[in-house]
């Protein structure tokens, strides 16, 4: 490890712009990018900003500790999916499901009410073309750019649509270096759910 001084003066200049509402993508095939998306919701939440949580794979009943959290500090989250593609018994269903989703939170972008809304999990109804009935990316894209100019979209998931990634204000690409699944090390309670 090499040490490095601390700064002593501000590295940047303060931006000049406009307040508002921004695209933020987490990608990659890092681990942490719903984790990410939670901590500006909760970060959101905690200034009385008003926030709502759409997961694309998790199921409407699921219990995952994110699920408990939330509700026990009133967050909104709605599972809208059937899980991911290797455990759906139906991927048209699934298919279905997402573009249902995709309405809903395009209604819940659309009008203005919310702060922040997260797209958790997104990229994957994207990339496996189930939005293409109402008019895949570009619909998302066109809606992404014509959204409230207040309100903040969260989306994550691996493989982002390069369109989405050009519109976006802010992405961050999420690495893996290791992962203890490839050790052969299961997921655990409260790391992975």
């Amino acid at each position: 490890m090499e040490i490095e001084t601390p700064p002593v003066c501000k590295p940047y200049d303060k931006p000049e712009g406009e307040r508002r509402g921004l695209l933020i993508v987490n990608t990659g095939d890092g681990k942490g990018k719903s984790t990410a998306a939670f901590g500006l919701a909760l970060r959101a939440h905690g200034r009385s900003k008003a926030v709502k949580i759409f997961q694309f794979m998790k199921v409407p009943s699921a219990r995952f500790g994110e699920h408990r959290m939330f509700e026990q500090i009133g967050m909104p989250i709605e599972g809208l999916g059937d899980g991911f593609s290797w455990k759906s018994q139906d991927l048209e269903h699934s298919a279905q499901l997402a573009r249902d989703g995709w309405q809903r939170a395009k209604a819940a972008i659309m009008g203005g009410e919310y702060f922040m809304v997260v797209l958790d999990e997104f990229t994957y109804p994207l990339i496996y073309g189930w939005m293409e009935p109402l008019g895949g990316v570009e619909e998302v894209v066109q809606t992404l750019f014509d959204r409230p100019t207040h309100v903040h979209v969260v989306i994550t998931g691996r493989r982002c649509p390069p369109e989405i990634i050009e519109l976006a204000d802010t992405v961050t690409e999420m690495t893996k270096i290791k992962h203890a699944f490839n050790a052969g090390i299961p997921a655990q309670r409260g790391i992975e759910d």
